[in-house]
């Protein structure tokens, strides 16, 4: 089951958080206090970033991120799906294929495009992904950190 984060979810999701951020699945950990801001995001409406938490026979089985912004080269709103985490022992369960179904029945009218990163050794992760109908995109990002 997928639903929306609610405010009773803070701790596990700041547990489930810290330690994907520091797993193989990305480049480098991010502190405890961006996840912090981010979980208080998902709970100011949704303006910019909508959280979820992966349900499973009851128990907690991992969450989901997605972040909003508008494109033109889209010609709308789009959906980047910033994170997906499922509890090591709730996977291959078809819980990753359910969130991104649930994300793609409950998106806001005028979101026109999906757009997700995923590193190259995660193999498991990009399989999913291309059986979903998800393709590369051939750019290079370049970021610009500015932080408080």
């Amino acid at each position: 089951m997928i639903r929306k984060m609610k405010l009773e979810d803070r701790d596990v999701y700041l547990k489930m958080a810290h330690d994907f951020y520091h797993s193989p699945a990305v480049l480098y950990p991010v502190p405890d206090s961006y996840i912090e801001r981010t979980f208080e995001e998902c709970m100011n409406g949704g303006t910019y970033a909508l959280g979820y938490i992966l349900e499973s026979e009851g128990q907690t089985a991992g969450y989901g991120l997605v972040a909003k912004t508008f494109s033109q080269e889209a010609g709308g709103y789009v959906y980047w799906l910033e994170e997906l985490y499922i509890l090591e022992e709730f996977r291959s369960k078809g819980l990753g294929s359910e969130f991104f179904a649930y994300v793609e029945e409950h998106k806001e009218e005028g979101v026109t495009r999906f757009r997700l990163e995923v590193e190259d050794d995660n193999v498991r992760a990009a399989a999913l992904y291309e059986r979903l109908g998800y393709k590369p995109l051939a750019y290079n990002q370049m970021v610009k950190e500015f932080h408080d």
